[in-house]
């Protein structure tokens, strides 16, 4: 009986939570990875919507059945029948048995070609060019490098729409996540290491990005703004944030990459190109070269 309370009391929970969602969208809030403005995004959101009318087969029939068994059999119903063979229908047994069977395969096949498709070490294709942007995660705050526009910014990123962005994402502090919602699922960024994830924008607009992954008590203020534009707008702040007025050097990171929190949204000149391998390299022990060969070491194993 006080297993059957735990399952009915596990249902109630659900469907609290289900009417509390719907409440809010009802009012207008919105649930990021429900609202995809990428391209990865939108597969990720038909993925959730697949697992989750899957799951809901099994879930519902099984809590009604939950809730219908406890209240017929409580023990003030003295009519119910006692039925004890009923563990050995075979009809029945082959139907609790066999659809969940079915649907773990069906989910298995999803979740194979997802994982493969989705990966986010791979490349977009498009007949576009990739924009390259360097990602490092301090405390508690983000740290942009366009390496090839000599420009670098902290707590905002702008990227082209219609265009694959390659982010090469490294950490200069605990063990963070990256993670921009409306364009796709998040990724781990680790010190002396760098993982990458391709996204892509489809339409122009400001996404909310944020860490994913504790990392201490500025970790709730982690949070950075992704302004998608047109390719001419692009172009015209790539030009204007080069007139600015910081310069990013090594004495100027240093200071940077103290702890601090609440940090203003600021650009700079990028002095430093190698900036981001000599984050990674402060961890290792290896020259780039040898790093990037691990990387793809990773990259296999993972795929493997």
């Amino acid at each position: 009986m006080i297993y059957k309370m735990r399952k009915i009391v596990a249902g109630i929970c659900i469907l609290v939570g289900f009417v509390v969602v719907l409440a809010l969208l009802l009012q207008g809030h919105t649930i990021d990875v429900l609202q995809p403005a990428g391209i990865v995004a939108d597969k990720q959101k038909h993925l959730i919507i697949i697992a989750t009318l899957l799951a809901i087969i099994v879930v519902i029939p099984v809590y009604a059945l939950t809730i219908g068994v406890a209240w017929k059999y409580r023990a003030s119903n003295k009519k119910a029948r006692y039925t004890p063979d009923w563990d050995h229908d075979k009809l029945i047994e082959g139907v609790w048995w066999g659809i969940p069977i079915i649907l773990i395969g069906i989910l298995s096949v999803i979740t194979w070609q997802s994982s493969h498709e989705l990966d986010p070490f791979r490349a977009i294709k498009s007949d576009k060019p990739t924009q390259k942007i360097q990602v490092v995660a301090l405390q508690w705050k983000w740290l942009f490098i366009y390496p090839e526009e000599k420009i670098a910014t902290v707590n905002f990123v702008h990227i082209p729409v219609d265009r694959p962005v390659d982010f090469e994402i490294t950490a200069d502090a605990p063990m963070n996540s990256f993670w921009i919602p409306q364009l796709g699922g998040q990724i781990y960024a680790m010190s002396g290491m760098t993982t990458h994830l391709h996204l892509q924008a489809s339409k122009a607009g400001t996404y909310q990005g944020s860490s994913a992954n504790i990392s201490g008590e500025g970790f709730a203020d982690m949070r950075f703004t992704t302004e998608a534009e047109s390719e001419g707008d692009f172009q015209e702040w790539i030009e204007d944030a080069k007139t600015s007025k910081d310069v990013l050097d090594t004495t100027a990171y240093k200071t940077l990459a103290a702890p601090s929190r609440n940090n203003n949204k600021t650009t700079y000149v990028l002095a430093d190109e190698k900036l981001f391998d000599t984050v990674i390299m402060k961890f290792m022990g290896h020259e780039p070269d040898a790093q990037r060969s691990f990387e793809s070491h990773l990259h296999r194993q993972v795929m493997q």
